[in-house]
């Protein structure tokens, strides 16, 4: 577990991360002088006490920017005016602290945080991934719903079109739009793509991370609106 600081007052560093050693002794700590350093860094600490007062970016705006990543930081804010507290829940944050820090106060919130810490990366029983079973000559073959780029209609047959490699059967596209669920869309009545691997569109074409496929005029606003929908739907899932 990593338990980041940043704060651009030293003296406040050295209190924090001394308490942090006190109370989880077995945390990475990793400090940050200023948002546009912590911004900058590779990695995002797991747990992290972020001042909101500090000179060029504020708290408040380094918070915003990394719910924007997706990352599941544990927000804890520091502050020396409350005013700001009632701002900290708009960025998802799990706690706020007012300064002069209580030790006693201090300690709660840490415990309680790395008890969602805990609970978050808790190992729950894997969900059976979606998948389906397709028979071409004899042979049956298991394909995860995830690893399937693009479907299309040729000769027909549907090829399932996947990263690494192509599988062809005989069957109905009506079917596997149906067996595929809302993660994917019939963009032509010879194509039926999956959102996760769109890399770009038009009206005509839809561009994927491997091939591409045509674009129906008629399906081309319910494509953006399906769109717009699994990102949202997907940017949900990301945040706390």
């Amino acid at each position: 577990m990593q338990i980041g600081i940043c704060d651009d007052e030293k003296a406040v560093q050295e209190v924090l991360r001394e308490k942090v050693k006190e109370f989880c002794p077995e945390a990475e700590i990793v400090l940050y002088q200023s948002g546009e350093e912590l911004l900058l860094a590779e990695s995002r600490p797991d747990i992290l006490f972020l001042d909101i007062q500090m000179p060029k970016k504020s708290g408040m705006e380094v918070a915003r920017e990394l719910r924007k990543d997706g990352r599941k930081t544990i927000l804890i804010f520091i502050t020396a005016i409350e005013e700001y507290v009632f701002q900290a829940f708009d960025v998802g944050a799990f706690h706020y602290l007012v300064k002069p820090l209580s030790s006693d106060k201090f300690e709660e919130v840490l415990k309680k945080a790395i008890k969602q810490y805990e609970e978050m990366n808790r190992k729950m029983p894997e969900k059976e991934e979606k998948y389906l079973i397709i028979k071409n000559r004899g042979i049956h073959t298991k394909v995860l719903l995830k690893d399937i780029v693009y479907a299309e209609v040729y000769n027909r047959k549907i090829i399932l079109h996947k990263m690494d490699s192509d599988i062809e059967y005989y069957g109905k596209m009506s079917d596997l739009e149906i067996q595929t669920g809302e993660d994917f869309f019939r963009s032509h009545r010879a194509y039926l793509i999956h959102f996760k691997y769109v890399e770009k569109y038009d009206a005509s074409t839809i561009y994927l991370e491997k091939g591409k496929a045509f674009m129906a005029k008629q399906n081309y606003q319910e494509f953006v609106k399906r769109y717009l929908k699994y990102n949202q739907r997907k940017r949900k899932e990301w945040q706390i």
